[in-house]
Order: C-alpha cells, then structure tokens, then sequence
C-alpha cells in the first residue's frame, strides 16, 4: 500500500531523474568516512604498514585493536582506496596504496598527517559546535572552555612547538613547490616569508632560484626552529632568519613580502594592518604575495575555501578567508597598483599585488 506522498515523490523522481539524493547523503555521511581516515592516522595505520603487507590479524594486533573491529576498519580503508588487499578472508594482506605510502607515512618527507591528526585530536570535536559559532560569531575552541588557546600554548614549550610546526609543514609543501615552480622570480632579488614557521617558503624558492637572498621572519620562539632546517637543507648561505610580532614592529624590507596562510587569520582590521606593513617594506616594483585557498570571486566554486572560512569563524570568532577580489580591493586601498592570481594546487592560490 502506497500513500499519496509516495506517489508524488515517485512523480518528482520519473519527471527529473537528474535528481539524485546520493549527493545529500554522501554528504550527511561524510564524518563517517572522515573519522575513519584520521584514526587511522592517529593509530598510524599507514606508518605500520610502511614497505611491508601484513595480515589484518597482525595489523590489529599492534595497533592493540578488538577482533571485532579489524576486518570491517581495515576493509573500510581499502573500500575508501586508502588501502589495498591482496586476497580475500584472514589470510589477505593488506598494504599502503601509491598515495598513502607517500602522504601518510609518517617516515615519508611529503607526509601530511600533521594536519590529520591536529583535525582528529582538536577540530572535529569543536565543529560540533557550528550552529553556535554561527549565531554568536564566537570563537568555539579551547578559548570557550576557558583553556589558552593552542598557539598560545604550544609557544610555550619549545619541543611541541617545533613537532607542530614540522607537522603542518606537509600541506604547506605542495603550495610552496608550486609557487617555486610557476611564479617568475627573474626581476626580485630578496624575499622576505612573514609567519615563515620552518623557513619552508623561502627553502623552497631558494632551492629553484639561486639568485634570490630570502628572510624567514617569525615570533622570536620560532627562529632557532628555522635556522635548523634552513642548516639541513644547506641554504643557511642564502637563507637567513628574523624576528619580532608583526603588528609591533615594521617588517624587514625585500624586493618580494610573501604570507603564506597568514592574512586569513586575522580580522580585517588586522589584515589591512599588515598588507600596510607589506607596502611600506616593499620598493616600487615590489609585490605582495598571499597564499591562501583563495575562495572564487563569485563565491560559487571552492568548497573548500569556504569552509576554511568557517573554521577561522571557529577558532577565532572575527578572522575569515576571502577572494581575490577581496584581496585586490584591499590592497588598492593601500596604495597597491597592479595585482594578478596564480593558481597553485589543489584548493589554494597566490594573490599577488604589485607596488
């Protein structure tokens, strides 16, 4: 027996067969498989798994995992194509794929499980609380539960901070070898990476462009942590190191001021504080570049972008991301002429504004 509802919802679904729920579910659904991936990071899954196969039986066993929970949790990864199988049933073995081997090992140098397990362990508990971040416009991490904040106290004990930092350098990495390889950096002889973290940015650039004399400026904290890679990387010749707060003192002066995913956290009084700061470093001819997952002009296009919007709304109540119009209409504001977007990888692009 049918209701006049079903038979309504059957005429919807005869007269515009393009309209698939699968998309809604997929998406209501998503944590599921979201939550799978990053314990499996967390449990370091792809780490065990490093240039061996194994038996889920074994796997499960080191990882100190309940029988029950072995076959559907490993089965689940290799459905999800982040792990493959070799056979069928107790005996099968499991082993990373191509992808997995490079990115989620965390022996590997391109790892990017950093920012998995930073997402697993803080921010999949705080985007709970979304419907309350939108409709106070308040932050809703460790801050609302009267904790300091996880900045403030990673800056605090220099070994977590470094293990942050070589955490997050993962994602950080496929931007930076992008804008090495595609932006011309023929006319510029210095560059100055602000929030320059590891000194990733300006290792990178100097690695393609011997020409270039780079700066890594950050918190005081931070310095000895670069000049350490910038040593391993043997650039310390070419890549040097300052320090300071940004919004106390003027930054170092370069024919080329690059932020990378720095400007979108911060509120837009600061964001104009610092594309100012950039101006008055840069000489005529200089440029400006912000790497960000820059959401499109029309707002329509990087999901992606957007939601890292939300999640400054999150973790920091009045920072946000934005385009490049956006970024444009600021730096016109400050005096910037002539401006430009590349993109990158994935999601994030480089804005850029010349003096």
């Amino acid at each position: 027996m049918t209701s006049d509802f079903d038979g309504v919802n059957q005429r919807v679904l005869d007269t515009n067969p393009q309209l698939d729920p699968g998309p809604i579910l997929q998406t209501a659904f998503a944590f599921w498989s979201s939550k799978v991936l990053l314990t499996a990071v967390e449990l370091g899954v792809f780490t065990k798994l490093a240039n061996r196969r194994t038996t889920g039986t074994e796997l499960g066993a080191e990882l100190g995992l309940h029988p029950r929970a072995v076959s559907d949790f490993f089965d689940a990864l290799v459905a999800m194509r982040f792990l493959e199988r070799e056979g069928d049933g107790p005996s099968a073995k499991y082993f990373n794929t191509p992808a997995s081997a490079l990115y989620l090992d965390s022996g590997q140098p391109r790892y990017v499980g950093g920012i998995l397990v930073m997402l697993n362990a803080r921010l999949f508990k705080f985007w709970h609380d979304l419907p309350e971040a939108l409709r106070t416009g308040k932050p809703q991490n460790e801050v609302k539960h009267g904790q300091k904040g996880m900045f403030e106290e990673l800056y605090e004990e220099l070994p977590r901070l470094e293990q942050f930092l070589g955490a997050m350098t993962g994602l950080s990495r496929i931007n930076f070898e992008a804008l090495a390889a595609k932006y011309d950096f023929s006319k510029f002889k210095t560059l100055c990476d602000i929030g320059g973290a590891t000194g990733l940015l300006c290792i990178e650039v100097a690695k393609a462009h011997p020409h270039l004399q780079c700066i890594s400026f950050d918190l005081p904290p931070v310095e000895p942590i670069a000049r350490k890679h910038i040593a391993a990387a043997g650039l310390s010749d070419r890549v040097g190191t300052a320090s300071g707060d940004f919004f106390k003192i003027p930054l170092p002066k370069a024919d080329i001021i690059t932020m990378g995913m720095i400007l979108h956290d911060w509120n837009l009084e600061k964001k104009m504080h610092l594309i100012r700061a950039a101006y008055d470093a840069l000489p005529a001819g200089g440029a400006l570049v912000a790497i960000e997952a820059l959401i499109d002009d029309a707002r329509r296009e990087n999901v992606f972008g957007l939601l890292m919007s939300l999640n400054m709304l999150i973790e920091f109540g009045d920072a946000f991301d934005y385009s490049g119009a956006d970024f444009r209409k600021w730096c016109e504001e400050v005096g910037f002429k002539r401006f430009d977007v590349i993109h990158l990888a994935g999601a994030s692009s480089a804005a850029i504004a010349y003096k």
